[in-house]
């Protein structure tokens, strides 16, 4: 009898209420190590809710969420999480570098300036590293942003729509490295509305419509899923029109 991967995170019959509307209800959801999954879904499905939740920005209103095992309070300051988002979170007047090197020194890193200059060289960012962010096209921006996710060896990504303004290139670098994390025993959660992403980096895709998971399917299951994905836009188109 095959084994189960340990599981990197778990929903519990999860939900989250923002002021008088319930964002997510009852949602179930379990991610397990060397895994990438994919939350497919459009816009105000309650995708980046359900990010915020698993990267303990915010709790839960309902539910349990479980990291490598653990309670928040017990995970806390335990599990590496590597956020990607709609921000960079990088300081616009600090070159590339020095903002690497700051997060290096956030983790607590023996040599951050090292793991800057590794991080950076891992991007393609090399020749610009002494140029301030904000001197940055967006794509390099989102280079940047991908290198400070990644420089502290992260055990659980937090991807949300992370392929927004890379190129082929930096698609590839991103790619490269959300399998080298996997690989080690780590797992990622990638947030898209993109059937093509879901399709080509998904172990596992699963639909989230209107705050609840409603199909889920392995990669070989994967037409399946996109058809009944497009089934719901198209009764949603019908019934707005």
């Amino acid at each position: 009898m095959a084994q189960t991967a340990p599981v990197a995170l778990e929903f519990a019959h999860v939900a989250k209420r923002l002021g008088s509307r319930w964002v997510l209800r009852d949602v179930n959801l379990s991610l397990a190590r060397g895994e990438t999954a994919v939350i497919l879904g459009p816009n105000g499905a309650g995708k980046t809710t359900l990010l915020k939740l698993a990267a303990r920005t915010w709790a839960p209103s309902r539910g349990r969420i479980r990291w490598f095992g653990g309670e928040a309070a017990e995970a806390q300051g335990d599990v590496r999480i590597g956020y990607l988002g709609h921000a960079s979170f990088l300081y616009r007047a600090l070159s590339g570098l020095e903002n690497l090197e700051f997060y290096a020194r956030l983790y607590g890193l023996a040599s951050p300036r090292a793991a800057a200059e590794a991080a950076l060289e891992q991007v393609g960012l090399t020749a610009f590293r002494f140029e301030a962010v904000r001197r940055y096209s967006r794509g390099m921006e989102q280079r940047c942003a991908i290198a400070r996710t990644f420089i502290a060896d992260p055990e659980l990504l937090l991807l949300d729509e992370p392929y927004t303004s890379l190129d082929v290139q930096a698609t590839k670098v991103l790619d490269h490295l959300v399998r080298e994390t996997t690989a080690r025993g780590g797992a990622a959660l990638v947030i898209t509305h993109q059937l093509q992403e879901a399709q080509r980096v998904g172990d596992r895709t699963a639909i989230l419509w209107q705050g609840r998971i409603v199909k889920s399917a392995a990669a070989g299951e994967f037409d399946a899923l996109a058809t009944a994905y497009r089934s719901l836009f198209a009764r949603r188109e019908h019934h707005g029109a």
